[in-house]
């Protein structure tokens, strides 16, 4: 059973999160804005980039395609450049882009991809928890609009889907076997900040989660973000994939 939570912040915004789902596979996209008065070099925005990153991931997954994520990926960011090459600056390193999540279902085990800041979160029949993540923009030693500019892309800075396919190949990803999953929570750091940003556990996450679902997670993170004053970011667009079950 599968559960879809997409939310836009507070107030009325742009939805830059976008979910996908099929029967046998989930993707979570969460477009990153660039700060104000900084030039893309692309006629586009962010949302738009995350629709077409979505409408050429979901053909080969709809097809069963036997090839690892990371080709797909790949595949993907390459044919999203093409299609604006011809009227944006692709070479911008300011130029839109956004995280990738994915999870694929085999009968015996799972796959995940984890490209920037939205983790994947797997809990075990026995109840451990398991985070797939991919921090490395948190790591930077200089989080400056400079110095994310001159890492974004970049071996040792951080990776995201943009317009370099190469960055396809730089995320987190890894099988676990099937037997040893009874939930799977794919979020946008804008749900995860439950437990990233507001001091909860992430077995409280998924509690919230298989209890009460993910609309009820996305309300008590607004429920933090309303009173917070230490994020650089007071509200973020939210979304959450919740798997369970057989």
């Amino acid at each position: 059973m599968s559960e879809v939570a997409p939310d836009r912040r507070p107030p009325t915004a742009a939805n830059e999160d976008l979910v996908l789902t099929g029967p046998d596979f989930a993707v979570v996209l969460d477009g990153a804005s660039a700060p104000p008065g900084v030039d893309s070099g692309c006629l586009h925005d962010v949302a738009w980039l995350v629709k077409r990153l979505a409408v050429q991931l979901a053909p080969p997954l709809l097809a069963q395609s036997a090839e690892p994520l990371t080709d797909l990926l790949a595949e993907t960011i390459a044919a999203v450049r093409a299609s604006h090459a011809d009227t944006c600056d692709v070479s911008n390193p300011d130029s839109p882009s956004s995280t990738v999540s994915m999870i694929r279902l085999h009968p015996d085990r799972v796959e995940h991809l984890v490209l920037a800041d939205s983790p994947v979160v797997m809990r075990s029949p026995a109840g451990q928890i398991t985070v797939h993540s991919d921090d490395r923009i948190a790591e930077l030693p200089d989080r400056s609009r400079e110095a994310t500019r001159r890492s974004r892309n970049q071996p040792g800075g951080f990776w995201v889907a943009s317009t370099d396919p190469k960055a396809a190949y730089e995320a987190v990803v890894g099988t676990t076997d099937r037997a040893d999953i009874d939930v799977i929570a794919i979020l946008s750091d804008g749900a995860s900040r439950f437990a990233e940003r507001y001091g909860h556990s992430w077995e409280e996450l998924l509690d919230v989660l298989t209890t009460a679902g993910p609309r009820r997670l996305i309300e008590l993170v607004r429920e933090h973000d309303a009173v917070t004053t230490t994020n650089r970011k007071q509200y973020d667009d939210a979304s959450v994939v919740l798997l369970q079950g057989p």
